[in-house]
């Protein structure tokens, strides 16, 4: 029963993290259009707004939510939507994205160390190999790193974002592995903070876009199905994957991304490039053969 759930989390992560790299494609064909905070801000509120008569149903969990709980949820909206999802934004308009992508994967290092302090989650002996080999693979893929260039102000940035992407994946893990607030709640809850505060800031700090029909159409599928849709689902398997394998697993989005590129973008790959994405997938396999082991509390 439990390795059945366990399975169905991960196809489910992976079917969200395949709709997530989707969106790199569809935010690089309308950035230019639209100024990178207001559109982040209007994708993820949109969604909320789409979601919020689902609430409706959980009616009685959320009046019973404790003030714990709901700065549980403040916290995670304003880090995982305002700071990472912003943040993602704000990066790509300093720096390069193979060169954010590359630092963007290191996230999973610090999942790994600070999951074992914070969450008391001890990867295993085949897990630790998994995630070295993962590494691997994408320095192998970015190599040579001559080629990374970008802006200092990019690279402050990118580091805060990383961090910032670390600490969401450790609190969202930490929030849903209970199991006690729904996947919908902690969604529309925490997206919901996040979004607002991100579009505020963006209304407040760029020019309003004039939107075509194209750049509209982009922004509500962004909304309906890879953020509606997926967030949920990913909170979902959250409650049975650890926050170094749904990291792992998040970061397969390196593999998907360069097989959209190439299908849609019509960006090549050599050989070295297809080892390193090869490493990455082998390193993620192993990263997620046996579940982490929990450290007992003293």
């Amino acid at each position: 029963m439990q390795s059945s759930r366990r399975l169905s989390a991960v196809l489910q992560a992976l079917l969200v993290t395949f709709l997530w790299s989707t969106s790199w494609v569809l935010i690089k064909l309308s950035i230019q259009e639209i100024p990178p905070l207001t559109f982040a801000g209007l994708r993820y509120s949109i969604a909320v707004l789409i979601m919020l008569p689902g609430l409706r149903k959980h009616k009685t969990h959320l009046q019973t939510l404790s003030s714990k709980e709901w700065r549980h949820l403040v916290v995670l909206g304003l880090v995982f939507y305002t700071f990472t999802q912003g943040g993602i934004f704000l990066t790509l308009n300093h720096l390069e994205a193979i060169t954010f992508s590359l630092l963007l994967n290191f996230t999973t290092l610090l999942v790994a160390v600070f999951g074992i302090l914070a969450l008391r989650e001890l990867p295993s002996k085949v897990q630790w190999v998994g995630i070295i080999i993962f590494i691997t693979g994408v320095l192998v893929f970015f190599s040579p790193f001559s080629a990374l260039t970008g802006k200092p102000l990019g690279f402050v940035l990118a580091g805060f974002t990383v961090c910032a992407n670390a600490a969401a994946g450790l609190l969202g893990r930490s929030i849903n592995r209970q199991e006690k607030t729904p996947p919908l709640v902690v969604t529309v809850i925490s997206m919901g903070i996040g979004a607002f505060i991100l579009l505020g800031i963006g209304l407040a700090t760029e020019d309003l876009p004039s939107l075509s029909p194209v750049n509209i159409g982009v922004i509500i599928w962004l909304a309906v199905i890879n953020t509606a849709f997926a967030f949920t689902l990913w909170n979902k398997s959250l409650q049975i994957l650890s926050a170094v394998e749904s990291s792992i697993i998040n970061n397969t989005m390196l593999i998907q991304i360069a097989i959209l590129a190439w299908v849609f973008l019509g960006e090549q790959h050599g050989l070295v490039d297809i080892i390193g994405l090869a490493l990455v997938a082998i390193g993620s396999l192993l990263a997620n053969l046996k579940p982490v082991r929990t450290i007992a509390a003293k």
